[in-house]
């Protein structure tokens, strides 16, 4: 049998079909969860800005659901908290020198 250079450098014979195998990628990630829920926690205290700074990115964003976990529940309450904290000069708007 005459095989081509092309055929011998990818190792195939006349005729015959390799088939490329699917890369082994892991689609399950660990579940997230809702810290609160875990935890038994049932009130977000405004007053704790060091817990609070948890839910929020370097520039002072409120991080989104998806990224923590927290259900939409708490979201919400985590929201107004973090609100209510600024509004009281505990935690700042505008995070330069946060972290």
């Amino acid at each position: 049998m005459a095989t081509s250079i092309e055929q011998q450098a990818k190792g195939k014979k006349d005729g015959e079909i390799r088939y490329l195998t699917p890369l082994n990628i892991e689609t399950t990630k660990a579940k997230k969860y809702c810290r609160f829920k875990r935890s038994g926690i049932k009130y977000v205290d405004y007053k704790d800005p060091d817990f609070l700074m948890g839910f929020v990115n370097e520039q002072g964003k409120l991080l989104p659901r998806r990224l923590t976990g927290t259900s939409l529940k708490f979201q919400r309450k985590v929201a107004t908290a973090v609100k209510r904290a600024r509004h009281l000069a505990l935690m700042p708007y505008v995070g330069d020198l946060l972290k």
